[in-house]
């Protein structure tokens, strides 16, 4: 059912509820991982794939622990670090490379804050057209 799933991630602690959801998900339904971390700094919106900071560093040292974290459970895991503006790079990442299923966390904003911090997940689960698990980190 769900082949490939893309797991978004924030490097924050809200990522843990959405990564022990997947890890059962993915076992019960055979499925392999793409791990995504879109780096927005200053740096990476300037630089893309050519910024060098500790932002991109420990970003990159991040998406490889979860990634191992997968791994080590049998679930094949990819990881991947795209550069900019979240919303546009988790969409763009789906149109090119595909999933059947997205799975996100979501920090549980109420409406005023959803304005003024941009509401990533309710943006992406919007303009993409596969299913979208959102779980609200606690």
């Amino acid at each position: 059912m769900y082949e490939k799933i893309l797991v978004t991630l924030d490097g924050t602690s809200s990522d843990r509820a959405i990564i022990e959801h997947v890890k059962q998900l993915a076992k019960l339904a055979h499925s392999r991982l793409a791990l995504l971390h879109v780096a927005d700094g200053w740096a990476a919106r300037t630089y893309g794939p050519d910024a060098v900071s500790p932002e991109i560093a420990e970003d990159t040292a991040y998406l490889e622990k979860v990634r191992a974290e997968f791994q080590a459970m049998g679930i094949p895991t990819e990881a991947e670090l795209a550069y900019g503006e979240p919303v546009k790079e988790i969409i763009k990442w789906i149109q090119h490379k595909g999933c059947d299923l997205v799975a996100m966390s979501t920090h549980g904003h109420r409406f005023l804050a959803d304005i003024f911090l941009g509401a990533t997940a309710s943006r992406v689960q919007h303009s993409v057209n596969v299913p979208v698990l959102l779980l609200r980190a606690k």
